[in-house]
């Protein structure tokens, strides 16, 4: 039994650090969390892990690391392999990564990052599901778990001890699309009057005109709080949210960590799913999970739909407890010693 494992090496250290109190992810934080994730793995009959051979070393030093702890400690950590592939400190480095595992056969896919990294892996994982932690800055898609008991509920699933049915969760997604583009959207997409893409990231409520989201939970951060708190839809609700900016109501939403700013509600919607939203000609960039992607110069013609189509992610807290009240947990091999 083998997973995947991708650990963007650059989440957690974008611009708006330097404009709001929010935590830095450092490198040796990461090696430590791939760490617990596979320890726990290996202890529940993961053999493999198979991991992006990222330019800060996360993984070199993750298979150096579970190598010495195999010999010397006699633990029941997998084989670590790298992936053979060029790497150009990228989203496209993601993507590549997890079609790979996808051709290796892998079971599941953890990946350690925020809402862009795990848009990156969504585009290419297939049916392959996902294991989603976050690493990254205003993350609503992946959630903070403690690794050791995130990798017991990923090995769970990836070893067919809980069944997908159970184990796992469908997503919803968001597509823009028109002619010559087709993105998709895990959390949020939002049309800025900003021109540029520039450092991507969007931090003014002076700036945006609507927000569409996916899901919105009242205890998220970044722009889909805003819709959280205008309108809001929880990740299992077959609907989404369009807010609406302008004259109307002032909303005080955390829109960076620590940060609280007044946005202008003009309308705040329920979305249905397959309902087209055709956006008015404007100039500006559309936001995609949060950081600008797409140029506008007025002449576009692009609509928003929701769908229920997403990857699938595992579902930790409800595979952990039908693990105990099933016993699923007792009585299993002792794996002291690794394959």
């Amino acid at each position: 039994m083998s997973v995947g494992i991708i650990a963007n090496p650059s989440s957690g250290r974008d611009l708006r650090r330097l404009l709001s109190w929010a935590s830095v992810f450092p490198t040796g934080e990461k090696v430590n969390v791939v760490l617990r994730l596979i320890s726990a793995m290996g202890s529940l009959g993961v053999g493999e892990v198979w991991m992006l051979p990222d330019s800060a070393g996360i993984a070199a030093r993750v298979r150096e690391a579970a190598a010495t702890a195999h010999a010397q400690r006699d633990l029941a950590l997998p084989r670590v392999r790298l992936l053979d592939m060029r790497v150009g400190d990228c989203a496209q480095d993601s993507a590549e990564a997890a079609a790979q595992m996808v051709r290796q056969g892998v079971g599941l896919i953890a990946v350690l990052g925020g809402d862009g990294t795990h848009r990156a892996v969504a585009s290419t994982c297939a049916r392959v599901p996902l294991l989603a932690l976050s690493t990254g800055t205003n993350n609503a898609f992946p959630e903070m778990r403690e690794a050791t008991t995130a990798g017991i509920a990923a090995a769970l699933i990836a070893t067919g001890r809980v069944d997908e049915t159970v184990g796992l969760r469908a997503n919803k997604r968001l597509r823009i699309l028109g002619a010559g583009v087709d993105e998709s959207a895990l959390v949020d997409v939002c049309v800025s009057r900003q021109r540029a893409t520039g450092a991507r990231a969007l931090w003014s409520g002076e700036d945006l005109v609507e927000v569409f989201t996916s899901f919105g939970e009242p205890g998220a951060i970044g722009l889909s709080a805003i819709a959280a708190l205008a309108c809001p839809v929880s990740r299992d609700e077959p609907f989404g949210a369009h807010v609406q900016f302008g004259p109307g109501r002032a909303l005080l939403a955390p829109l960076l960590p620590g940060t609280m700013q007044r946005v202008s509600i003009a309308s705040a919607r329920r979305l249905p799913p397959n309902e087209p939203v055709w956006l008015a000609p404007a100039q500006g960039t559309i936001a995609i999970d949060g950081e600008r992607e797409i140029e506008l110069d007025g002449q576009e013609r692009l609509r928003i739909e929701l769908d229920l189509l997403g990857p699938r992610t595992v579902a930790v807290a409800r595979t952990l407890e039908y693990a105990a009240r099933h016993g699923l947990l007792f009585d299993l091999p002792d794996r002291a010693g690794g394959p």
